[in-house]
């Protein structure tokens, strides 16, 4: 059983957990808007997915002191060389897949687009410190969700573009932001000492906690009242972000559960929505 978890903390530090995560979450929304995905765009967010996680870990293992960084980052500094190269690599067979599977369509121009103005943001808010610290884990969420849900977005078909699909939309990012709060909490004390700005920061450990318990509830509100009130086709999406929110819930404020327990169940969570697969 501990060598089981040390593998998965190895997985989790390489980022695959979060990979497999956004994997599940495109076929969460492959099937809420009835489109049809070819293999390859699952590739190609999983090898986005992986460079900026990767890419964002490198950089930030690389401003402090090896002392002064969590297991996490320490190991990408360990071991910057070959994830640096390996991130070379998969940025250029990602541009290779991409351009060999789908040709230089609209579809491609709109995602470099995206691709483009998320990378800015993202750079604007670290430039901007503690003064956006807030928007840290709610744009991350955001832009999540954007992302693993933008080819079924330019694909659906407009009968299905329902007023249903923005609410799961909504929760799903509610669900994402949580998941990042409650990081950001567990990452409080690591994050003060080398130097990382966060939501956390921002507020008091009681009131932040807080405030974590009340976006659950609100994400509970959603999804038992989707469940009650929309159409029968969407009960099972309904279950979905039920089920992921409580073991959230019930993993974050289990005190007897370890910061590493809690990440790794957490980030588990995510992968829940392949089984959709087999409705």
């Amino acid at each position: 059983m501990q060598l089981l978890g040390k593998f998965y903390q190895r997985v989790s530090w390489l980022s695959i957990d979060v990979v497999l995560g956004a994997l599940a979450g495109l076929l969460f929304f492959s099937k809420l808007l009835r489109v049809e995905l070819e293999w390859q765009v699952f590739v190609l967010l999983g090898l986005a997915v992986w460079s900026i996680y990767t890419a964002d870990h490198l950089v930030d293992s690389r401003k402090k002191r090896a002392s002064d960084l969590s297991p996490r980052h320490f190991f990408h500094l360990k071991y910057k060389k070959g994830l640096g190269i390996g991130l070379i690599l998969v940025f250029i067979g990602g541009i290779y897949l991409a351009y060999t599977s789908f040709g230089f369509t609209k579809e491609l121009i709109w995602s470099v687009v995206l691709g483009t103005l998320i990378s800015a943001s993202m750079l604007l808010i670290r430039l901007a410190g503690k003064r956006m610290a807030w928007a840290k884990e709610l744009s991350i969420a955001l832009f999540y969700v954007i992302g693993i849900a933008w080819i079924p977005l330019l694909r659906v078909a407009a009968v299905d573009l329902t007023w249903e699909v923005w609410v799961f939309l909504a929760g799903y990012s509610l669900l994402a932001w949580i998941n990042l709060l409650m990081l950001s909490q567990l990452d409080r004390n690591q994050d003060q000492l080398s130097g990382f700005h966060s939501t956390a920061m921002l507020l008091s450990v009681a009131s932040f906690i807080e405030l974590i318990r009340r976006l659950c509830f609100l994400l509970f509100l959603i999804g038992l009242g989707s469940f009650i009130l929309f159409p029968s086709f969407y009960r099972p999406f309904s279950c979905m972000i039920l089920l992921m929110g409580l073991i959230h819930y019930l993993t974050f404020f289990n005190p007897s559960l370890s910061v590493e327990q809690v990440r790794m169940r957490t980030e588990a969570a995510f992968m829940l929505p392949v089984l959709l697969y087999f409705l």
